[in-house]
């Protein structure tokens, strides 16, 4: 092919290159007139083409900017319109708004009653607080179950009440095996974790534990070790994933365990990663508890619970159990 008969361009600048017919291959690279004259040169660099027509360019998947539902590698988008997943009803509607007018009054008079709609003299006294229990189906909704089923493992996960409807249990099975999609390497969780308390009109609230310094569990495993995983507001976007876990050992057997861990114990992890730079929890700002499964033992596991709650105990003065850096070192 005559390179002298086609001139070739580059889409920075976009000048065309001239073969002369000597026999010397060595390009001569000039500017021509009508490149200049058309103030394709002039163009600012983000309106200029960085590559050449031929070659694709890179898009970023949506779900690196809008935050989505985990979809598996070759499964469709879901392209359908929002409101076709609404479902009108007049009688929902009416019980709703007879629902959040219901909480908005408890609000309004909470406080007059005193702290945290309790008497002042029993908020002072007040030693342990029982914040989760399971006491009936209702109990059940306050909880989120998840495993890696969600993203093609094979793991399985359920909560049900237990004898009595007095206790709550987790059970189900645990699958090592990762998804065969050509991406996923690891696999094998079950989690369960305590969904966000909301006030009237679904507005976010948090739970105060300003007052107590242990956590308080009566549980009943089969033996497994567990992590306990506490979220808390933040106040950046690069913080949402932050997350307060500290281990849980069950013995197993017929008998309850009382477990008593320090809020000074947990330790700051991002995306299961322990982060260096350590921080207290703060305690007037807890969204979320959460038990999550991930042994790498595969078959079957149960956990049941009793209630979870908060306590303080006078003889933990401990304010924080791990190292913790100044940024300015006193000298």
């Amino acid at each position: 092919m005559n390179l002298a008969s086609k001139p070739i361009e580059i889409s920075m600048f976009r000048p065309e290159i001239h073969v002369s017919k000597a026999k010397s291959r060595t390009p001569n690279m000039s500017l021509s007139r009508t490149t200049l004259c058309s103030g394709k040169l002039l163009r600012p660099l983000w309106q200029q083409s960085l590559l050449a027509p031929s070659a694709p360019r890179m898009t970023v998947a949506w779900r690196t900017i809008w935050k989505g539902e985990y979809r598996r590698p070759g499964q469709p988008t879901d392209k359908s319109l929002p409101w076709k997943y609404f479902k009108f009803d007049f009688a929902k509607g009416m019980e709703g708004i007879w629902k959040h007018f219901s909480l908005l009054k408890e609000e309004f008079l909470a406080p007059i009653k005193g702290p945290q709609g309790q008497p002042l003299a029993e908020h002072m006294l007040e030693q342990t607080r029982v914040i989760w229990e399971f006491r009936g189906p209702e109990s059940l909704e306050k909880w989120t179950v998840s495993s890696d089923r969600e993203m093609g493992g094979r793991s399985e996960a359920y909560l049900n009440l237990g004898r009595n409807n007095t206790t709550g249990l987790l059970y189900g099975t645990l699958c090592t095996n990762p998804p065969r999609d050509g991406e996923t390497r690891y696999s094998g969780y079950c989690s369960l974790r305590s969904q966000q308390p909301k006030g009237s009109f679904d507005r976010i609230k948090h739970l105060d534990w300003t007052n107590f310094n242990t956590l308080h569990l009566r549980i009943r495993g089969d033996g497994r070790p567990w992590m306990i995983n506490i979220t808390t507001e933040m106040y950046f976007s690069h913080m949402k994933n932050d997350i307060y876990s500290y281990f849980l050992y069950t013995r197993g057997g017929p008998y309850w365990q009382d477990v008593k861990i320090p809020f000074s114990k947990f330790f700051l992890s991002n995306h299961g990663r322990i982060q260096d730079d350590q921080s207290c929890i703060w305690l007037d700002k807890v969204n979320t508890i959460g038990f999550t499964l991930g042994d790498k033992v595969d078959g079957p596991f149960q956990l049941e619970i009793d209630f979870i709650g908060a306590c303080n105990d006078k003889a933990h003065t401990e304010e924080f159990a791990y190292e913790l850096y100044k940024r300015n070192p006193e000298v």
